[in-house]
Order: C-alpha cells, then structure tokens, then sequence
C-alpha cells in the first residue's frame, strides 16, 4: 500500500481560524490542491459563506481563506490508504497542529471538517486544550446530508468572524 502525504498548510500571520481536514484524497493528491474532488462541497460552502462568485481558480481559492483570515490543514502528516475513504486510513502520522498554533498566535478557534480529524484532533492535543475546537459535518461527498444542512452548520465561521 502506497504511503501519501499532507500538503502544507495554507496559514499566514493574520489566520484566525484554523479548519482541518483528515488528509487529502485521491483527487486532492493528484491535482496538489485541498479538496480538489468535484463533488466534495468544502469550496462551495466557503464561497456560499461569504458571498463570493464561485471559482474553479485554485489561487483564488486560496485567496478567499487568507483574506477572511482562515488558515486550512490537515490532522494527518501521512498515512497508508486505498482510495478516498478516512475509514481506510492505517499508520498514520500526526501533524504538527500545536507547533502551527504556537508559530501563529492570532489563531482563536478550530474547525474540524468531518468526524475523523476531530478524532485525531483529540489525540494529538489532548482534553484540556486552550483554544475552542468546534466539529463541523464534512464537506465529503461520502457524508450524505444536505448541501443546505451543512452550509447551515459551516456559517458558524461567518458569525465568529463578525465578533
């Protein structure tokens, strides 16, 4: 089984927020882009969620997270898997997430996008983190609930933002 790897993380020195992802799947790995799959709704929602004109634009899309402060991860380093599935993730290696948070100070909240990262999340951080940690349903095309369910779920960013 082939070993993958995490892309680096989108963050700079304004990022706020910090939303993680499990690792990238298949298509993601192929393109070198986070959630670069067609179907899953990750870029949807965020261009829903702050009123922008959706874009296919990989740069732009990366400028829609910086410039509403959002810095994107992933909980996993590397790891084995088959396919796009998180449940066929074996031997896996943690990220680095407390260094990120320590090297960017203005980060106030996590994201967790899906179930799995929020898992691995705990694991690496522990109970008594200091810094909120919020689940949100994944963007995943796997995690069948409604494009207007989990866009409901996702605009707890927008709110935070505007504190």
């Amino acid at each position: 089984m082939n070993r993958i790897n995490s892309f680096p993380p989108i963050v700079d020195k304004d990022s706020q927020i910090l939303i993680l992802g499990s690792v990238p799947g298949v298509k993601s790995l192929e393109m070198q882009q986070y959630y670069a799959h067609p179907q899953n709704q990750f870029w949807k929602i965020l261009f829903h969620l702050f009123d922008e004109a959706f874009s296919l634009d990989y740069q732009e899309r990366i400028d829609l997270l910086k410039e509403n402060k959002i810095a994107l991860w992933d909980v996993i380093e590397s790891c084995e898997r088959k396919g796009s599935l998180d449940t066929e993730i074996k031997n896996e290696i943690d990220n680095n997430v407390p260094q990120l948070i320590k090297n960017h100070p203005n980060i106030k909240i996590i994201f967790c996008n899906g179930q799995k990262s929020y898992k691995n999340l705990l694991k690496i951080l522990g109970k008594n983190f200091k810094i909120p940690i919020k689940v949100l349903p994944s963007t995943s095309p796997l995690h069948t609930v409604k494009f207007e369910e989990k866009l409901e779920s996702w605009k707890v960013i927008v709110d935070l933002l505007k504190k």
